[in-house]
């Protein structure tokens, strides 16, 4: 056990001893953005990084919001409070997903369109959405790379913000999901299209959602032009043809690419990987589609 799941897992025991939840034998799943624990009792519990606690609590009521709308969604558990605060971490409580898988580009285009036609909560705030939340922490974490790519990363940074100000007019804005790639989007194997990681749910503009598909079909070539092609067509809208389509495209490469940085810090056999997206960023590996490997 490194030194990143002993601290998820001391976090984890506290919490669920408030929670008067069992803790022995809870086994770790993934530990990427957050440390998600099976417990044996099918609960799945998720552990913020630090001071995440605001986003943990507006998740679990945007789950239960979601619930209200009959639209499905990963289930916060009910009759406990949560967050769980331990030591500046977050830790809520889920119930586990029946055997399931990604979702295809129809089921992310259906499951977004429900999404977005609802109207904002009206007993919350849901709060706007920042497509470059934490981008400024993961830059400065990266510790695998030197000073000419962290400088090439905060200029990058700020060349984005500046387009993302100036965006030309676009769909009405909503509800988003905020990380709509098809991980996050996942068909179950009783039939239901259910929506994950809801920690960025947010309002703002619709196009952000239907970028991480174009991303998946354009940049990385992990889904194929006719799946998309079916995707804007459920959907209603083909988000390639907005003019600021590059602006979202690029914003959402940048994003992975500092996802990619922030796992390298923890995991130094990742470096490589962001070594490769920072080259495709900079027009340094030909053009788009690029041969990205996934990381946690």
């Amino acid at each position: 056990m490194n030194e990143g799941e002993a601290a998820a897992r001391a976090v984890l025991e506290e919490a669920c001893r408030r929670a008067h939840l069992p803790a022995e034998d809870a086994r770790l799943v993934r530990r990427g953005e957050n440390a998600i624990f099976r417990l044996p009792t099918g609960v799945i519990a998720r552990i913020t990084r630090p001071g995440q606690q605001n986003a943990a609590a507006r998740e679990v009521q945007i789950a239960r919001w979601l619930a209200a709308h009959q639209v499905p969604a990963v289930e916060a558990l009910p009759d406990i409070h949560q967050p769980v605060n331990v030591d500046g971490r977050a830790v809520t409580w889920w119930r586990e997903l029946p055997p399931h898988r990604n979702g295809t580009a129809l089921e992310v285009a259906t499951a977004l369109r429900r999404l977005h036609a609802l109207p904002p909560p009206a007993d919350f705030h849901v709060g706007r959405l920042d497509p470059f939340v934490r981008l400024t922490e993961r830059i400065e974490r990266a510790v695998t790379l030197g000073e000419r790519d962290h400088a090439w990363m905060r200029e990058r940074l700020t060349e984005l913000r500046s387009r993302y100000a100036a965006l030309p007019e676009g769909l009405p804005e909503c509800v988003v999901h905020g990380d709509a790639w098809i991980g996050n989007v996942v068909g179950t194997g009783d039939g239901r299209v259910v929506l994950l990681d809801l920690e960025r749910c947010s309002v703002g503009p619709p196009e952000w959602d239907l970028i991480s598909t174009a991303v998946k079909a354009f940049t990385l070539a992990g889904i194929t032009v006719e799946d998309y092609r079916v995707f804007a067509k459920v959907y209603g809208h083909d988000v390639t043809g907005w003019t600021g389509f590059e602006t979202l495209r690029d914003i959402r490469e940048f994003r992975m690419l500092c996802m990619a940085a922030q796992v390298a810090a923890e995991n130094p056999a990742r470096h490589e990987e962001v070594i490769l997206r920072l080259a495709c960023l900079r027009g340094e590996h030909g053009p788009r589609p690029w041969q990205w490997t996934a990381v946690p």
